[in-house]
């Protein structure tokens, strides 16, 4: 397997096409990255697209500049050995502006289509009004006045009929056809000769769409080219039917006029709705609660050949070596999924099926929760290994303080796991109504089919439902995963693969569920626990048994959507005690992490996935590595906190706007508004106003994207906006740059030790665009702003020229130190530690993780730990951590400030040393029964020390 020495993502798009992402890779072969990452690149639902909405798998991105610019872009990489790591978007499509044809093709055709096979719809709904229906909740209004409003209307062109609602086409059934076609017919025959031809060909064709079956796409192209050859040729049957369409489209005024339409709408195998009612009755399985990307079911043979075409095509060629995939837990069966992908690389390359190809999961992790066993990846891409980084950096001994300083501040505060089921209840009840519904009726039909569970009720199942998915520990289970997909041989049974980990997940929901129902009997909880754990009656059928397990899968495939947006997108925006902790795959109420946890975890992950990804900063966190840093400095300094709090919020009362009788902003908001500034300064008027705009809306209390609250919305620009004019608000602009600058001092060394440990772990180590700089940006589509690579470029070379014309390094590092608001320092360590890593390949790669014991007076404040290969190479990685609370701000910190601290070395990893940062060497001496290395001497010139052992003691 060709594993990335280091990766580096790039978000294609209108600003960065092929041709660009080429003309950026000279500029990482200097950084010393080994993989390009890009976003997906194939052909996308709407223009300026992030990439996730795929609408064809088969075609490269032509706003991307198409295959000519990625061959371009290919021959660019190979010319420097360097790799490709893509993005796949295997669990959903994009269907917005009429550039999905497989989506077209469904809604012409239903359920009998060739295409329907690749979407996720229930066909058969409790709402038998949709019954072999799609509904499509794409109009701004109730459908009445959108119909009666004549916003509808029926057109006619080269592809034939179709009914057009302002950008969205909508084709028609080819059998409904005739009822446009025929109307008023006697008027034309009338007009025309019995034995005219384009006449008999009218009739002829009208009959011949009656008889047209469901599904049939090829008799429905031969229609449309009649249809089209006929109006060409007849200038008279052209007007009829021009006539006709009008006709059709209404009388404005006149609501009996569109009776026609409506007819005619009703006989189509979709239903266009409202968009508000999306959330309760929409039939089609979506990616979370987004109307536009509909999940498509990979789990089909044809679907996933079809789909992965040209990614293995793309392998076999060399061109791409790695592939990220997006959202596995949306899956039907994610483990068979990652089985069939690597079999398909290992034939498009002609060897071995066991031979393993790089691929990385974007699976989000609960804490203490591993990959599941048998996955067929490298590991994911870094969530858990980011919470995991920055956790050192938050001051575990101020826990208590800074809970005291947020609750005095916001004056009541529930409990953490309190705030998450509320959030995730209110996805279930709004946005994803209609999702927990369909699964509820699905249970309801299962519990019908036996006498014993027969009485429960099909309310009281769904309720169930929702309080076990509330109650859930993690994002999903895997119960079922060893069985095959839909199309394969079975050969186990359904118990087979539940595993100690799954049973002990459901469980533990369905417990905690029972308690938070008291009145509910707990024989439906029973039930359902047996249910989701596999566990049949005796008298159940194979047929009874598949479909239960077909449940168990469906219901896991939701667990995911209903986690992601009630805990990253609502309780991460609701619960703001330190939001450094708000990330994805985090646990805000877990206050840091402790040194002792943080190497298990790298044990841990060297055994598990020495190759995952080790990200710090992606397209979807919440905040940029060097923000969450700062923030996290804030817990270190709890007393000073809490007075700049109280006195810039006595500043900015005045700017306060009452709305429906309570300030704007609140307490909470206003909390978190304060720690963004000081994490993300400096920042401009549009985007920290963007920001919290976005920040407020997803955490749904007093507005959202569903509902916006005028009023509110207005009232938090008004503030920002205030806040940030020097005019009105000098005093408090004063004091924040004072205390900012200080905190942002000590987020700078945090900095460069968590960049330093992303290079030196276990680990592929990567890089998001633009973070080599320090990284202020915020929750997307902040994050994803264009990249200013000429400053990048030129802060390089002049790194990189001044490390090779000859100047005494000693004097670039403390002037890098010195200037490092330019972030040239944190470029420097990157650089230098992805040419070391080079240098010493195998021993990042496969080397032994120890952790090192920090002794004397400050110990708490370094994190140490050595790499070691079995050709006795050693890398030591020495960082500070937590300074703030000490409160000096000198850097580097010399021999007063470390005192008697230094860094223990079993006598094995004992010798001389040098600091490939600043190329000073030191010497291990004897420290009792073991060696050790004085933190005065290591950290003398620069605040974070990689040492390599030159000679064994």
């Amino acid at each position: 397997m060709r594993v990335p020495l280091a990766t580096y993502r790039l978000q294609l798009g209108r600003d960065l096409t092929f041709d660009d992402a080429a003309a950026r890779l000279p500029y990482l072969e200097r950084l010393g990255v080994s993989d390009c990452y890009t976003s997906p690149f194939f052909e996308t639902s709407s223009t300026n697209s992030h990439g996730y909405d795929v609408s064809d798998h088969t075609r490269l991105r032509e706003e991307l500049g198409g295959e000519p610019a990625f061959d371009r872009f290919a021959e660019a990489l190979r010319a420097r050995g360097m790799g490709l790591l893509i993005d796949l978007v295997p669990n959903h499509m994009g269907i917005a502006c009429n550039r999905n044809p497989r989506w077209s093709q469904m809604l012409e055709h239903g359920p009998a289509a060739p295409a329907a096979a690749y979407f996720d719809v229930d066909w058969a709904p409790v709402k038998h009004e949709l019954a072999g229906k799609v509904l499509l909740p794409i109009l701004g209004d109730q459908y009445g006045a959108v119909l009666d409003s004549g916003q509808l209307r029926l057109t006619l062109d080269a592809t034939g009929l179709s009914v057009r609602y302002y950008d969205t086409i909508m084709p028609l059934a080819p059998r409904s056809w005739g009822r446009v076609l025929g109307h008023r017919l006697g008027e034309l025959q009338a007009r025309l000769p019995p034995d005219h031809p384009e006449l008999a060909e009218l009739k002829s064709l009208i009959a011949w769409l009656a008889t047209v079956p469901a599904g049939a796409v090829a008799e429905t192209e031969t229609g449309r080219e009649r249809l089209a050859a006929l109006l060409g040729r007849a200038p008279a049957v052209r007007a009829f039917v021009e006539g006709n369409v009008r006709i059709f489209n209404g009388t404005s005024g006149d609501p009996h006029s569109f009776d026609l339409l409506d007819d005619l709408l009703g006989e189509q195998a979709y239903r266009v709705a409202y968009w508000r009612v999306a959330g309760e009755e929409i039939n089609y399985r979506r990616f979370f609660d987004i109307n536009e990307l509909a999940a498509i079911r990979m789990e089909v043979p044809e679907v996933f050949e079809e789909t992965h075409r040209l990614v293995f095509d793309l392998v076999g060629r060399g061109v791409v070596t790695g592939l990220r995939v997006d959202h596995p837990d949306g899956l039907y069966a994610p483990a068979e999924y990652l089985r069939r992908l690597q079999r398909g690389c290992a034939r498009a390359l002609g060897v071995a099926d066991d031979t393993p190809f790089y691929v990385v999961a974007e699976k989000i992790l609960a804490p203490g929760e591993h990959l599941p066993e048998g996955w067929a990846t490298a590991g994911t891409t870094g969530y858990e290994f980011l919470n995991l980084v920055n956790g050192i950096f938050v001051d575990r001994a101020q826990a208590r303080a800074v809970e005291q300083v947020y609750a005095r501040t916001i004056e009541i505060r529930p409990p953490f796991a309190d705030v998450v089921d509320e959030c995730k209840r209110l996805i279930m009840e709004t946005s994803m109504a209609s999702e927990i519904n369909m699964l509820g009726q699905r249970l309801d039909r299962i519990s019908e089919k036996h006498r014993s569970s027969r009485d429960f009720t099909l309310g009281s199942l769904t309720t169930a439902l929702r309080e076990i998915i509330a109650a859930f520990p993690v994002y999903r289970t895997y119960v079922g995963e060893s069985e095959a997909a839909p199309g394969e041989p079975t050969g186990r049974g359904p118990q087979a693969d539940l595993t100690d980990r799954d049973r002990e997940y459901i469980g533990r929901a369905v417990s905690r569920a029972k308690r938070r129902t008291p009145t509910m009997t707990e024989l439906v909880y029973d039930w359902i626990h047996d249910v989701l754990t596999l566990r049949s009656p005796e008298s159940a059928s194979e047929a009874d048994r598949q479909e239960r397990l077909d449940f168990v899968r469906r219901f896991q495939q939701i667990t995911g959507p209903v986690t992601a947006k009630g805990y990253e997108d609502t309780v991460l925006y609701r619960f703001n005690r330190l939001v450094s902790l708000n990330e994805v795959g985090s646990d805000p109420s877990r206050f840091g992490t402790s040194l002792a946890e943080f190497h298990a975890e790298n044990l841990e992950r060297r055994l598990r996935s020495p190759h995952a990804l080790s990200a710090t900063t992606t397209h979807d966190t919440k905040r940029g590595e060097d923000v969450r840093l700062r923030i996290s400095v804030l817990s270190e300094i709890p007393a000073e906190w809490r007075a700049r709090l109280s006195a810039w919020h006595r500043l900015n009362r005045k700017h306060h706007t009452m709305v429906d009788g309570a300030p704007v902003p609140g307490t909470n908001t206003e909390y978190l508004l304060y720690q963004t500034m000081v994490g993300a300064w400096p920042i401009d008027v549009t985007r920290l106003r963007a920001y919290m705009l976005k920040a407020v809306r997803e955490a749904k209390v007093h507005t959202s994207w569903v509902n916006p609250n005028a009023r509110y919305d207005d009232a938090i620009t008004r503030f920002v906006e205030a806040i940030l004019d020097p005019d009105r608000s000098a005093a408090f602009l004063e004091d924040l740059v004072v205390f900012q600058a200080r905190v942002a001092h000590f987020g700078m060394l945090s900095s460069l030790g968590q960049t330093l440990i992303k290079l030196t772990a276990p680990g592929v180590p990567d890089f998001y665009q633009g973070s080599e700089l320090w990284d202020l940006s915020l929750v997307d589509p902040d994050n994803r702003r264009p990249v200013d690579w000429g400053v990048r470029g030129r802060l390089l070379d002049e790194v990189l020229t001044t490390l090779t014309d000859g100047r005494d390094r000693m004097t670039l590092v403390h002037e890098l130190v010195k200037g490092k608001a330019d972030g040239r320092v944190k470029l420097f360590v990157i650089h230098a530690g992805l040419a070391f890593r080079r240098a010493r390949r195998a021993l990042f790669e496969t080397g032994a993780y120890r952790p090192l014991d920090v002794r004397g007076a400050y110990a708490e404040h370094v994190c140490a730990f050595a790499r070691v290969g079995g050709d006795g190479a050693v890398a030591l990685t020495v960082l500070p951590r937590l300074l703030a609370r000490r409160g000096v701000d000198a850097v580097p910190l010399g021999a007063e400030y470390w005192a008697d601290t230094w860094v223990e070395l079993p006598r094995e990893l004992a010798g001389r040393y040098t600091n490939v940062l600043t190329l000073e060497r030191v010497a291990s001496a004897p420290a009792g029964d073991a060696a050790g290395l004085r933190l005065a001497d290591v950290l003398a010139s620069f605040p974070v020390a990689l040492l390599d052992r030159e000679v064994p003691a």
